[in-house]
């Protein structure tokens, strides 16, 4: 038992020696992913929230309260856009959650797409009591796009606001989301901030919690004040009805939201982020349901961003600064990076072997002093939002360094290699064969 204790102690000598004794050259060679690219991406960045954004939304304080006073002056009408399949046990609390907004001149259009629950019933029981304006049922589904389609025919609102079926919003959410259309006049399209709603499901659920805290509502921010927003979330985002129509809609998914978005920004709107207009939203509870997800959603970047949309990044006449940028950035940041940390992987277990446990645990505590940084800015960023709930994720911060490092960026690899030799995309179930047939032919 003495040995052990003692050999104990000299590893744990040997590896403070390891990290404490390294010069320069050798940190920067073991550890140059995390330095070069993941320290500015993830960290530095986040300091802008703090030292830019912050000030700048105080100094901005004055116009946000006149573009408040506009926005309830003119009272336009909005139209709420729901559709999905199968979503009947969600629309009385949806509907019950948009009659409690500060902002109540709404009509309320649910698209039920085919579904083999009981949503026309209760769509139609709903619609009945006045909670819902128009209910329309697609006998045989189509897709998401298509019945967001259906929905925006009905629509009369200025402004769209496109829901998931399973959201909480806050009593202000649709409030917050429309005050910037009146804020800057350039703005054509503003996404909301999503939450995890089930956080205390399970570990997969507190994960994604903070996550979605980092990425979502830090780092959207970031992209919006830096003009380079690529995607406002399905799941909440707000649209000027004249635009959405002029684009005809949505194109056929998945990765319908980023589609619109880029859609937008070559139409020379801006694209804003509201970190205040809060939602709360279902996310996948075990790693099987999540990492399927996320292969949907990582195959997209390729499917618009790498092909679709791939002329963005042509010095034509409708070449932009921004949107090149913006699109650059993601293909740079979610598949050059990607590669390259798997070159970095090869490197240390190749030529680095003896040493690998160490370079590895070194990383570790890296990338968890990374995250604990970027949870903090969220939680000062997203201060007057935050629920108790959010400050008891910090007990599982020691869990991110393996949810990001490893397992996104495995599922990532996958969604990424099967897209490019197979278009994996559209075989996803997520969209009917047929729809995604056509889509395939089209190019979209």
């Amino acid at each position: 038992m003495e040995s052990l204790f003692l050999d104990s102690i000299e590893k744990v000598q040997s590896f403070l020696h390891f990290i404490f004794y390294m010069d320069s050259e050798h940190f920067l060679k073991y550890f140059w992913s995390f330095l070069v690219f993941d320290l500015p991406r993830y960290v530095l960045l986040d300091f802008l929230v703090i030292f830019a954004y912050l000030p700048l939304r105080r100094r901005r304080a004055r116009r946000y309260a006149i573009a408040r006073k506009q926005l309830f002056r003119e009272r336009p009408l909005v139209s709420v856009l729901v559709p999905g399949k199968n979503e009947g046990k969600h629309l009385a609390a949806l509907a019950e959650s948009l009659r409690g907004q500060t902002y109540s001149k709404l009509e309320l259009i649910v698209v039920d797409d085919g579904s083999d629950d009981d949503t026309e019933i209760i769509g139609r029981r709903l619609k009945r009591k006045g909670l819902i304006r128009h209910f329309i049922r697609n006998e045989e589904r189509g897709g998401k796009a298509s019945a967001a389609n259906t929905a925006l025919a009905y629509a009369k609102g200025r402004f769209i606001v496109h829901l998931d079926a399973d959201l909480h919003l806050n009593p202000d959410s649709i409030e917050r989301i429309l005050i910037p259309f009146f804020l800057e006049p350039a703005i054509g399209m503003v996404g909301g901030d999503i939450r995890v709603r089930n956080a205390s499901d399970s570990i997969t659920t507190r994960l994604q919690a903070i996550e979605y805290m980092k990425g979502i509502s830090v780092g959207r921010t970031i992209a919006s004040m830096l003009g380079m927003l690529r995607i406002v979330a399905g799941a909440f985002g707000a649209f000027r009805a004249d635009v959405l129509r002029e684009l005809k809609g949505w194109d056929v998914g998945p990765g319908l939201d980023g589609d619109i978005t880029l859609k937008f920004r070559k139409l020379g709107w801006r694209v804003h982020h509201e970190p205040y207009a809060v939602c709360y939203t279902q996310v996948p509870d075990t790693p099987i349901k999540l990492a399927k997800q996320r292969l949907r959603w990582d195959r997209s970047v390729v499917r618009f961003r790498a092909r679709k949309h791939v002329d963005m990044l042509k010095f034509d006449r409708n070449f932009r600064v921004t949107d090149f940028v913006t699109v650059a950035e993601n293909l740079y940041s979610n598949i050059f990076l990607n590669l390259l940390w798997w070159v970095y992987i090869v490197q240390i277990t190749v030529f680095q072997a003896p040493l690998f446990p160490r370079i590895i645990m070194v990383n570790y505590l890296l990338y968890l002093l990374a995250n604990i940084v970027a949870y903090a800015i969220a939680i000062v960023l997203l201060k007057d939002t935050v629920r108790r709930d959010d400050f008891h994720l910090i007990w599982f911060l020691p869990l991110m360094p393996f949810y990001v490092g490893f397992f996104i960026r495995v599922v990532r690899t996958y969604a990424y290699v099967t897209e490019f030799l197979h278009g994996a995309s559209y075989q996803d179930p997520w969209n009917p064969w047929k729809v995604s047939r056509i889509a395939r032919r089209e190019g979209m």
